[in-house]
């Protein structure tokens, strides 16, 4: 079988960079002999470290500092390209989910810049303030290879948001292209100003983690962690698109 080289790029720019790559290299190790693909993970500053990434990671931290940053780098019309042009492998956590949106509420005053990707509007901070962070075992069935279900996932929520509408597809106003990943159950506030009937309807709980396309966003933070069972599966999830 022949090998092929992946480059991998974390956005530096502010918040858990650090930790991801971390994760990043202990999933590389995991996969191990069972991958025919050389690794490379990077940290993404500048439109020229981008370039050269087969996939990325916007990590969580601070959404607005993050964007104003990238905006300053001249980071924001490439990261856009990247997206939603050449519509490579993408993944956010937490900040990272909210810039990959197409709308955001609860933004600071005047509003924040987006990258977008993901036909969805997440509410910022949805379950509080740091202090009301919490920890929440997690259902997540897609990292399982044979269908059983899988362990629970350590859920590291802080200053979470949540998906509270999937948006209609930009070509045909009847449907999303979003597919729902996962849900935490038992905390969805009916009573929140502005939470959609996409959360609320039949209890279904809050939606946390989200897939379009190439694009992946997740509510919670799993490089606060030591599990790299999501980094396993990403990793996993870009050799697939190398193939097709």
């Amino acid at each position: 079988m022949a090998s092929s080289a992946l480059t991998v790029g974390v956005l530096a720019l502010q918040g858990g960079f650090h930790e991801h790559l971390i994760l990043l290299e202990a999933a590389a190790r995991q996969l191990g002999q069972s991958s025919s693909t050389k690794f490379t993970f990077i940290q993404v500053r500048t439109a020229q470290e981008l370039s050269s990434c087969d996939a990325l990671i916007i990590p969580g931290g601070e959404s607005t500092t993050i964007s104003l940053v990238a905006a300053e780098c001249g980071l924001l019309e490439p990261l856009r390209n990247f997206v939603k042009v050449d519509r490579k492998p993408t993944w956010g956590t937490c900040a990272g989910l909210i810039l990959l949106s197409d709308q955001a509420n609860a933004t600071k005053k005047g509003g924040q810049e987006l990258i977008g990707g993901l036909a969805v509007r997440v509410h910022r901070n949805h379950f509080g303030r740091q202090i009301e962070s919490f920890n929440s075992n997690l259902n997540l069935p897609f990292l399982s290879d044979d269908e059983k279900q899988a362990g629970p996932f350590p859920g590291v929520f802080i200053r979470a948001p949540v998906v509270e509408e999937l948006l209609a597809d930009a070509d045909d106003k009847s449907t999303t292209g979003v597919q729902v990943l996962a849900t935490l159950p038992g905390r969805v506030d009916k009573m929140r100003q502005g939470m959609s009937q996409a959360n609320t309807k039949d209890n279904a709980g809050d939606i946390i983690a989200v897939r379009q396309g190439n694009v992946v966003g997740t509510s919670f933070h799993p490089e606060l962690t030591v599990d790299s069972r999501m980094h396993v599966w990403w990793l996993r999830e870009i050799m697939k698109t190398q193939k097709s």
